[in-house]
């Protein structure tokens, strides 16, 4: 059956083919790196744990995992016009998210062939799922009548330049916290089948697996890398990092608690526990993670939360863009102000070898 879901109005490229959002501190970003020094990186004091991961890359546990069942084939017409947007937002944030780590992941592959063959092939075999993530997910996209042109995307995107030691950072938080975020949905699904209104939740188990496997490939390699974990130069790295990937969710997530609404979820109740499992995920390989037990913590991301309404605001006013400017200056400041205290809260340092914090 055809879905005869009445189109929402999103801006598009060509009929059916949404303009991508606009790009903002919070949306998913594009990187790329220095690949010669990613071919020079010696693995070998990690090589055997390396090799074992490739191996379960290769041996494509979600080959079959990803083909649209008889449930997508139904009209979504009955979500109302909130859920639908929602839905198209979450989908096209997902997609463009799943793509960007394809496109690196690609190009990394591309540049460490004949010259470091395991991390070559890992990246190919990363790349491989992740493009599959994306296409699934710009499948999903049609059900609404929507599609994104992935090709326009890679050319027309801003791409953030990282080192190395950055990107396996960046990576490794992304993969984890990903797993964290499908698995914490569809836990909760499981426990509450009549808010799985959307089949794609179903998927999300075995999903997850191929974001852990990922995120588990960085940690070899950092652990390859010890000069990325053991100075103070890396547990400020570290810090920084962690900062920034729960900051961005967490303003991101509460921004759009409807969604999570529609899962009969609550947006900051769910990120708290992603943001708890993931911090601790990190303690297994970085040498410091965050106190967000700490009463400052959530407390200054609410006042962040409180700044971003107050620009969204002013921005939907008609006032000239000098006048905007002067008028979101403080809610700039603010933001930087909170991140910075946020940033000097005490970490808890982490014993890697005896996997004891302290």
């Amino acid at each position: 059956m055809v879905s005869t879901v009445k189109k929402p109005e999103f801006e598009e490229l060509r009929p059916g083919v949404k303009a991508p959002a606009k790009e903002t501190i919070l949306t998913p970003r594009f990187y790329t790196t220095d690949f010669a020094a990613m071919a020079k990186m010696d693995i070998s004091p990690n090589e055997d744990e390396l090799k074992a991961i490739l191996e379960e890359f290769r041996t494509d546990y979600n080959r079959h995992h990803f083909v649209r069942n008889e449930e997508f084939n139904q009209s979504w017409d009955h979500f109302d016009e909130e859920t639908r947007r929602l839905f198209v937002e979450f989908l096209e944030r997902s997609c463009t998210a799943e793509f960007s780590g394809f496109l690196l992941y690609k190009e990394l592959g591309r540049h460490l062939k004949g010259k470091s063959p395991v991390l070559a092939e890992c990246f190919n075999l990363m790349a491989r799922d992740e493009a599959r993530h994306a296409g699934f997910l710009n499948k999903a996209l049609s059900d609404f009548n929507l599609s994104l042109d992935l090709g326009f995307l890679t050319k027309s995107r801003d791409y953030t330049f990282f080192q190395p030691k950055f990107i396996f950072y960046a990576t490794y938080l992304s993969e984890k916290i990903g797993y964290w975020r499908y698995i914490t949905i569809f836990h909760h699904l499981e426990k509450n089948p009549e808010h799985r209104i959307y089949p794609i939740f179903r998927f999300f188990d075995n999903w997850c697996q191929d974001e852990n496997r990922h995120g588990d490939f960085f940690d070899a390699i950092m652990k390859a890398q010890p000069s990325t974990l053991n100075d103070w130069r890396a547990r400020l790295w570290c810090r920084f990092f962690l900062l920034s990937v729960f900051g961005t969710m967490y303003l991101n997530d509460t921004q759009r608690a409807g969604f999570y609404e529609s899962l009969g979820l609550d947006a900051r109740d769910y990120d708290k526990e992603v943001i708890e499992k993931t911090n601790q995920t990190a303690g297994r390989v970085f040498p410091v993670i965050l106190d967000v037990e700490h009463p400052e913590f959530y407390d200054r991301l609410e006042i962040c939360i409180k700044n971003n309404e107050r620009l969204r605001a002013i921005e939907d006013t008609n006032a000239p863009k000098p006048v905007k400017f002067l008028q979101k200056l403080p809610s700039y400041v603010s933001n930087g102000w909170q991140f910075i205290k946020l940033y000097l809260l005490k970490p808890i340092r982490v014993d890697n070898l005896a996997g004891t914090v302290r």
